[in-house]
């Protein structure tokens, strides 16, 4: 099989090819979002092995996080110039050597080094991800694809406390990274066989501004973990400083450049501004839920971790059965009305856990959970169709790279947020973080809604393109 070239007046690929390309890309981005939740769970057990103390495992999580914050958009960039395949096998095979690293890791800091790798191959792949989706669907079926692209997202950060449960009681936390080896090889073999190349545009990456770029994002993202479990102001102060310093720096250094790093030039524009805001929000709201469930679950109601895995089932299986149907609704439907409405769903689901009697069931656990999936389903796909499809075609790179930023910003903000509720009360601190994702919930809805106003103004690619029927 040749290797498919995507030119920009070709509509997606043939149905063949895009199933098995849809396959490769699936894959990738389902294992780096798994990674990203997995190894929460496994820390007590990998400290222990270790013989790190709790303060020093945290790092086996930072690592990985930090490595995606601080790349995500220059590589994004780069992906831009050289071409989104050779960015995202690369990241897959760097990715999958790095899994195998980690669960040979003999010591902590061998450990820490290989997140730190594997984070930078979870980077390139889910940087641009979303750009080569929009090259490998035809412009009628883009809600489609990110439809089941955001099911791959949001069922794999979802399950990941559950797997990582399974997989510790019947193996060791070596599992939870070596599992990743052999569908890593099957993708890389798919994509370097499917996957299209892609136009690449002339200008060139600045590599200054890549590391003020990753100086900004990974100093607050470290800012943000030190406060939110109230580290010394001595050391959280210099970290946020550094931060707003870089960001500075970054922005008046690509300040008039055509296809700035920090995509300022899209973020002027109100419907891709709007959208990534409401992203940031719910996967804030999400992860606010998912880390802060479980120790309600495990702590107050006594269950074990095997149990908590089934409570918090509901949620991605509903997220799993609306999000390819929000997907197909984009196509024809604006992406601002299923998402407002998706997100007072979740709001409402996640005020109804707040409500949970003091004795509750698993029926009583599972509806809510159920709620909050649907709703959280109905918005992934319809806003990610709305910001790639207010970008221009020549910069899907950047707007990939703001996708998965967004995401990831969210869920350090959700996750840094209960570590701070739980500061203040192991008893209360779920609630208080539930709260929180409520207000974050409502916040994304109005911010989705709002785009209502300007859709008309600002759309380019949200119309429906087509009433022709096509094939999946």
């Amino acid at each position: 099989m040749t290797t498919p070239i995507h030119t920009p007046d070709q509509d997606g690929l043939p149905d063949g090819s895009r199933l098995w390309a849809i396959v490769a890309l699936s894959l990738g981005v389902g294992m780096s979002g798994l990674e990203t939740s997995i190894a929460n769970t496994a820390l007590p057990a990998m400290a222990a092995q270790l013989h790190a103390t709790p303060a020093d495992s945290v790092w086996i999580v930072n690592a990985y996080q930090l490595a995606m914050v601080a790349t995500l958009l220059p590589i994004a960039a780069l992906g831009e110039t050289i071409g989104y395949r050779r960015i995202y096998i690369g990241g897959l095979a760097l990715f999958t050597l790095a899994s195998m690293a980690c669960a040979l890791a003999w010591s902590l800091p061998a450990l820490i080094l290989a997140r730190l790798v594997q984070g930078l191959g979870a980077s390139a792949m889910m940087g641009v991800n979303t750009a080569l989706l929009r090259a490998v669907y035809p412009a009628r079926l883009h809600g489609r694809g990110f439809g089941i692209n955001a099911l791959v997202v949001a069922v794999g950060f979802a399950i990941g406390p559950s797997l990582a449960s399974l997989v510790l009681a019947v193996s060791s936390w070596e599992w939870l990274f070596g599992i990743n080896v052999l569908p890593g090889a099957v993708a890389f073999f798919l994509a370097r066989k499917t996957l299209p190349q892609t136009g690449r545009a002339s200008h060139r990456v600045d590599a200054v501004a890549g590391l003020l770029n990753a100086g900004a994002f990974g100093l607050a993202v470290l800012a943000l973990g030190d406060a939110a479990h109230r580290v010394a102001p001595h050391v959280v102060l210099p970290e946020a400083v550094g931060s707003l310093v870089c960001l500075g720096l970054l922005l008046r250094r690509q300040r008039g450049h055509p296809a700035p790093l920090l995509p300022v030039d899209l973020l002027a524009r109100p419907l891709f501004a709007l959208s990534t805001l409401t992203a940031v929000c719910t996967f804030a709201a999400q992860a606010l839920a998912f880390v802060a469930l479980p120790f309600y679950f495990e702590t107050t109601l006594g269950r074990s971790p095997v149990e908590t895995g089934l409570l918090m089932t509901p949620w991605p299986v509903l997220v799993g059965i609306m999000a390819p149907i929000a997907g197909k609704l984009s196509d024809r439907h604006s992406p601002g009305l299923l998402g407002g409405i998706g997100l007072l769903v979740l709001g409402a689901g996640l005020l109804s856990l707040i409500w949970l009697p003091a004795a509750p069931s698993a029926f009583d656990i599972g509806w809510r959970m159920a709620v909050c999936g649907f709703g959280f389903g109905f918005f992934q796909a319809p806003n990610m169709k709305a910001i790639m499809g207010s970008a221009p075609a020549a910069r899907s790179g950047s707007a990939s790279g703001m996708v998965a930023t967004a995401r990831l910003t969210g869920q350090s903000t959700g996750a840094a947020l209960v570590a701070l509720c739980l500061t203040f009360s192991h008893v209360r601190g779920p609630a208080h973080a539930l709260a929180i994702g409520v207000a974050f919930a409502f916040i994304a809805s109005v911010a989705s809604f709002s785009r209502l106003a300007v859709g008309k103004a600002a759309s380019i690619d949200l119309q429906p393109a087509s009433t022709e029927k096509g094939t999946p």
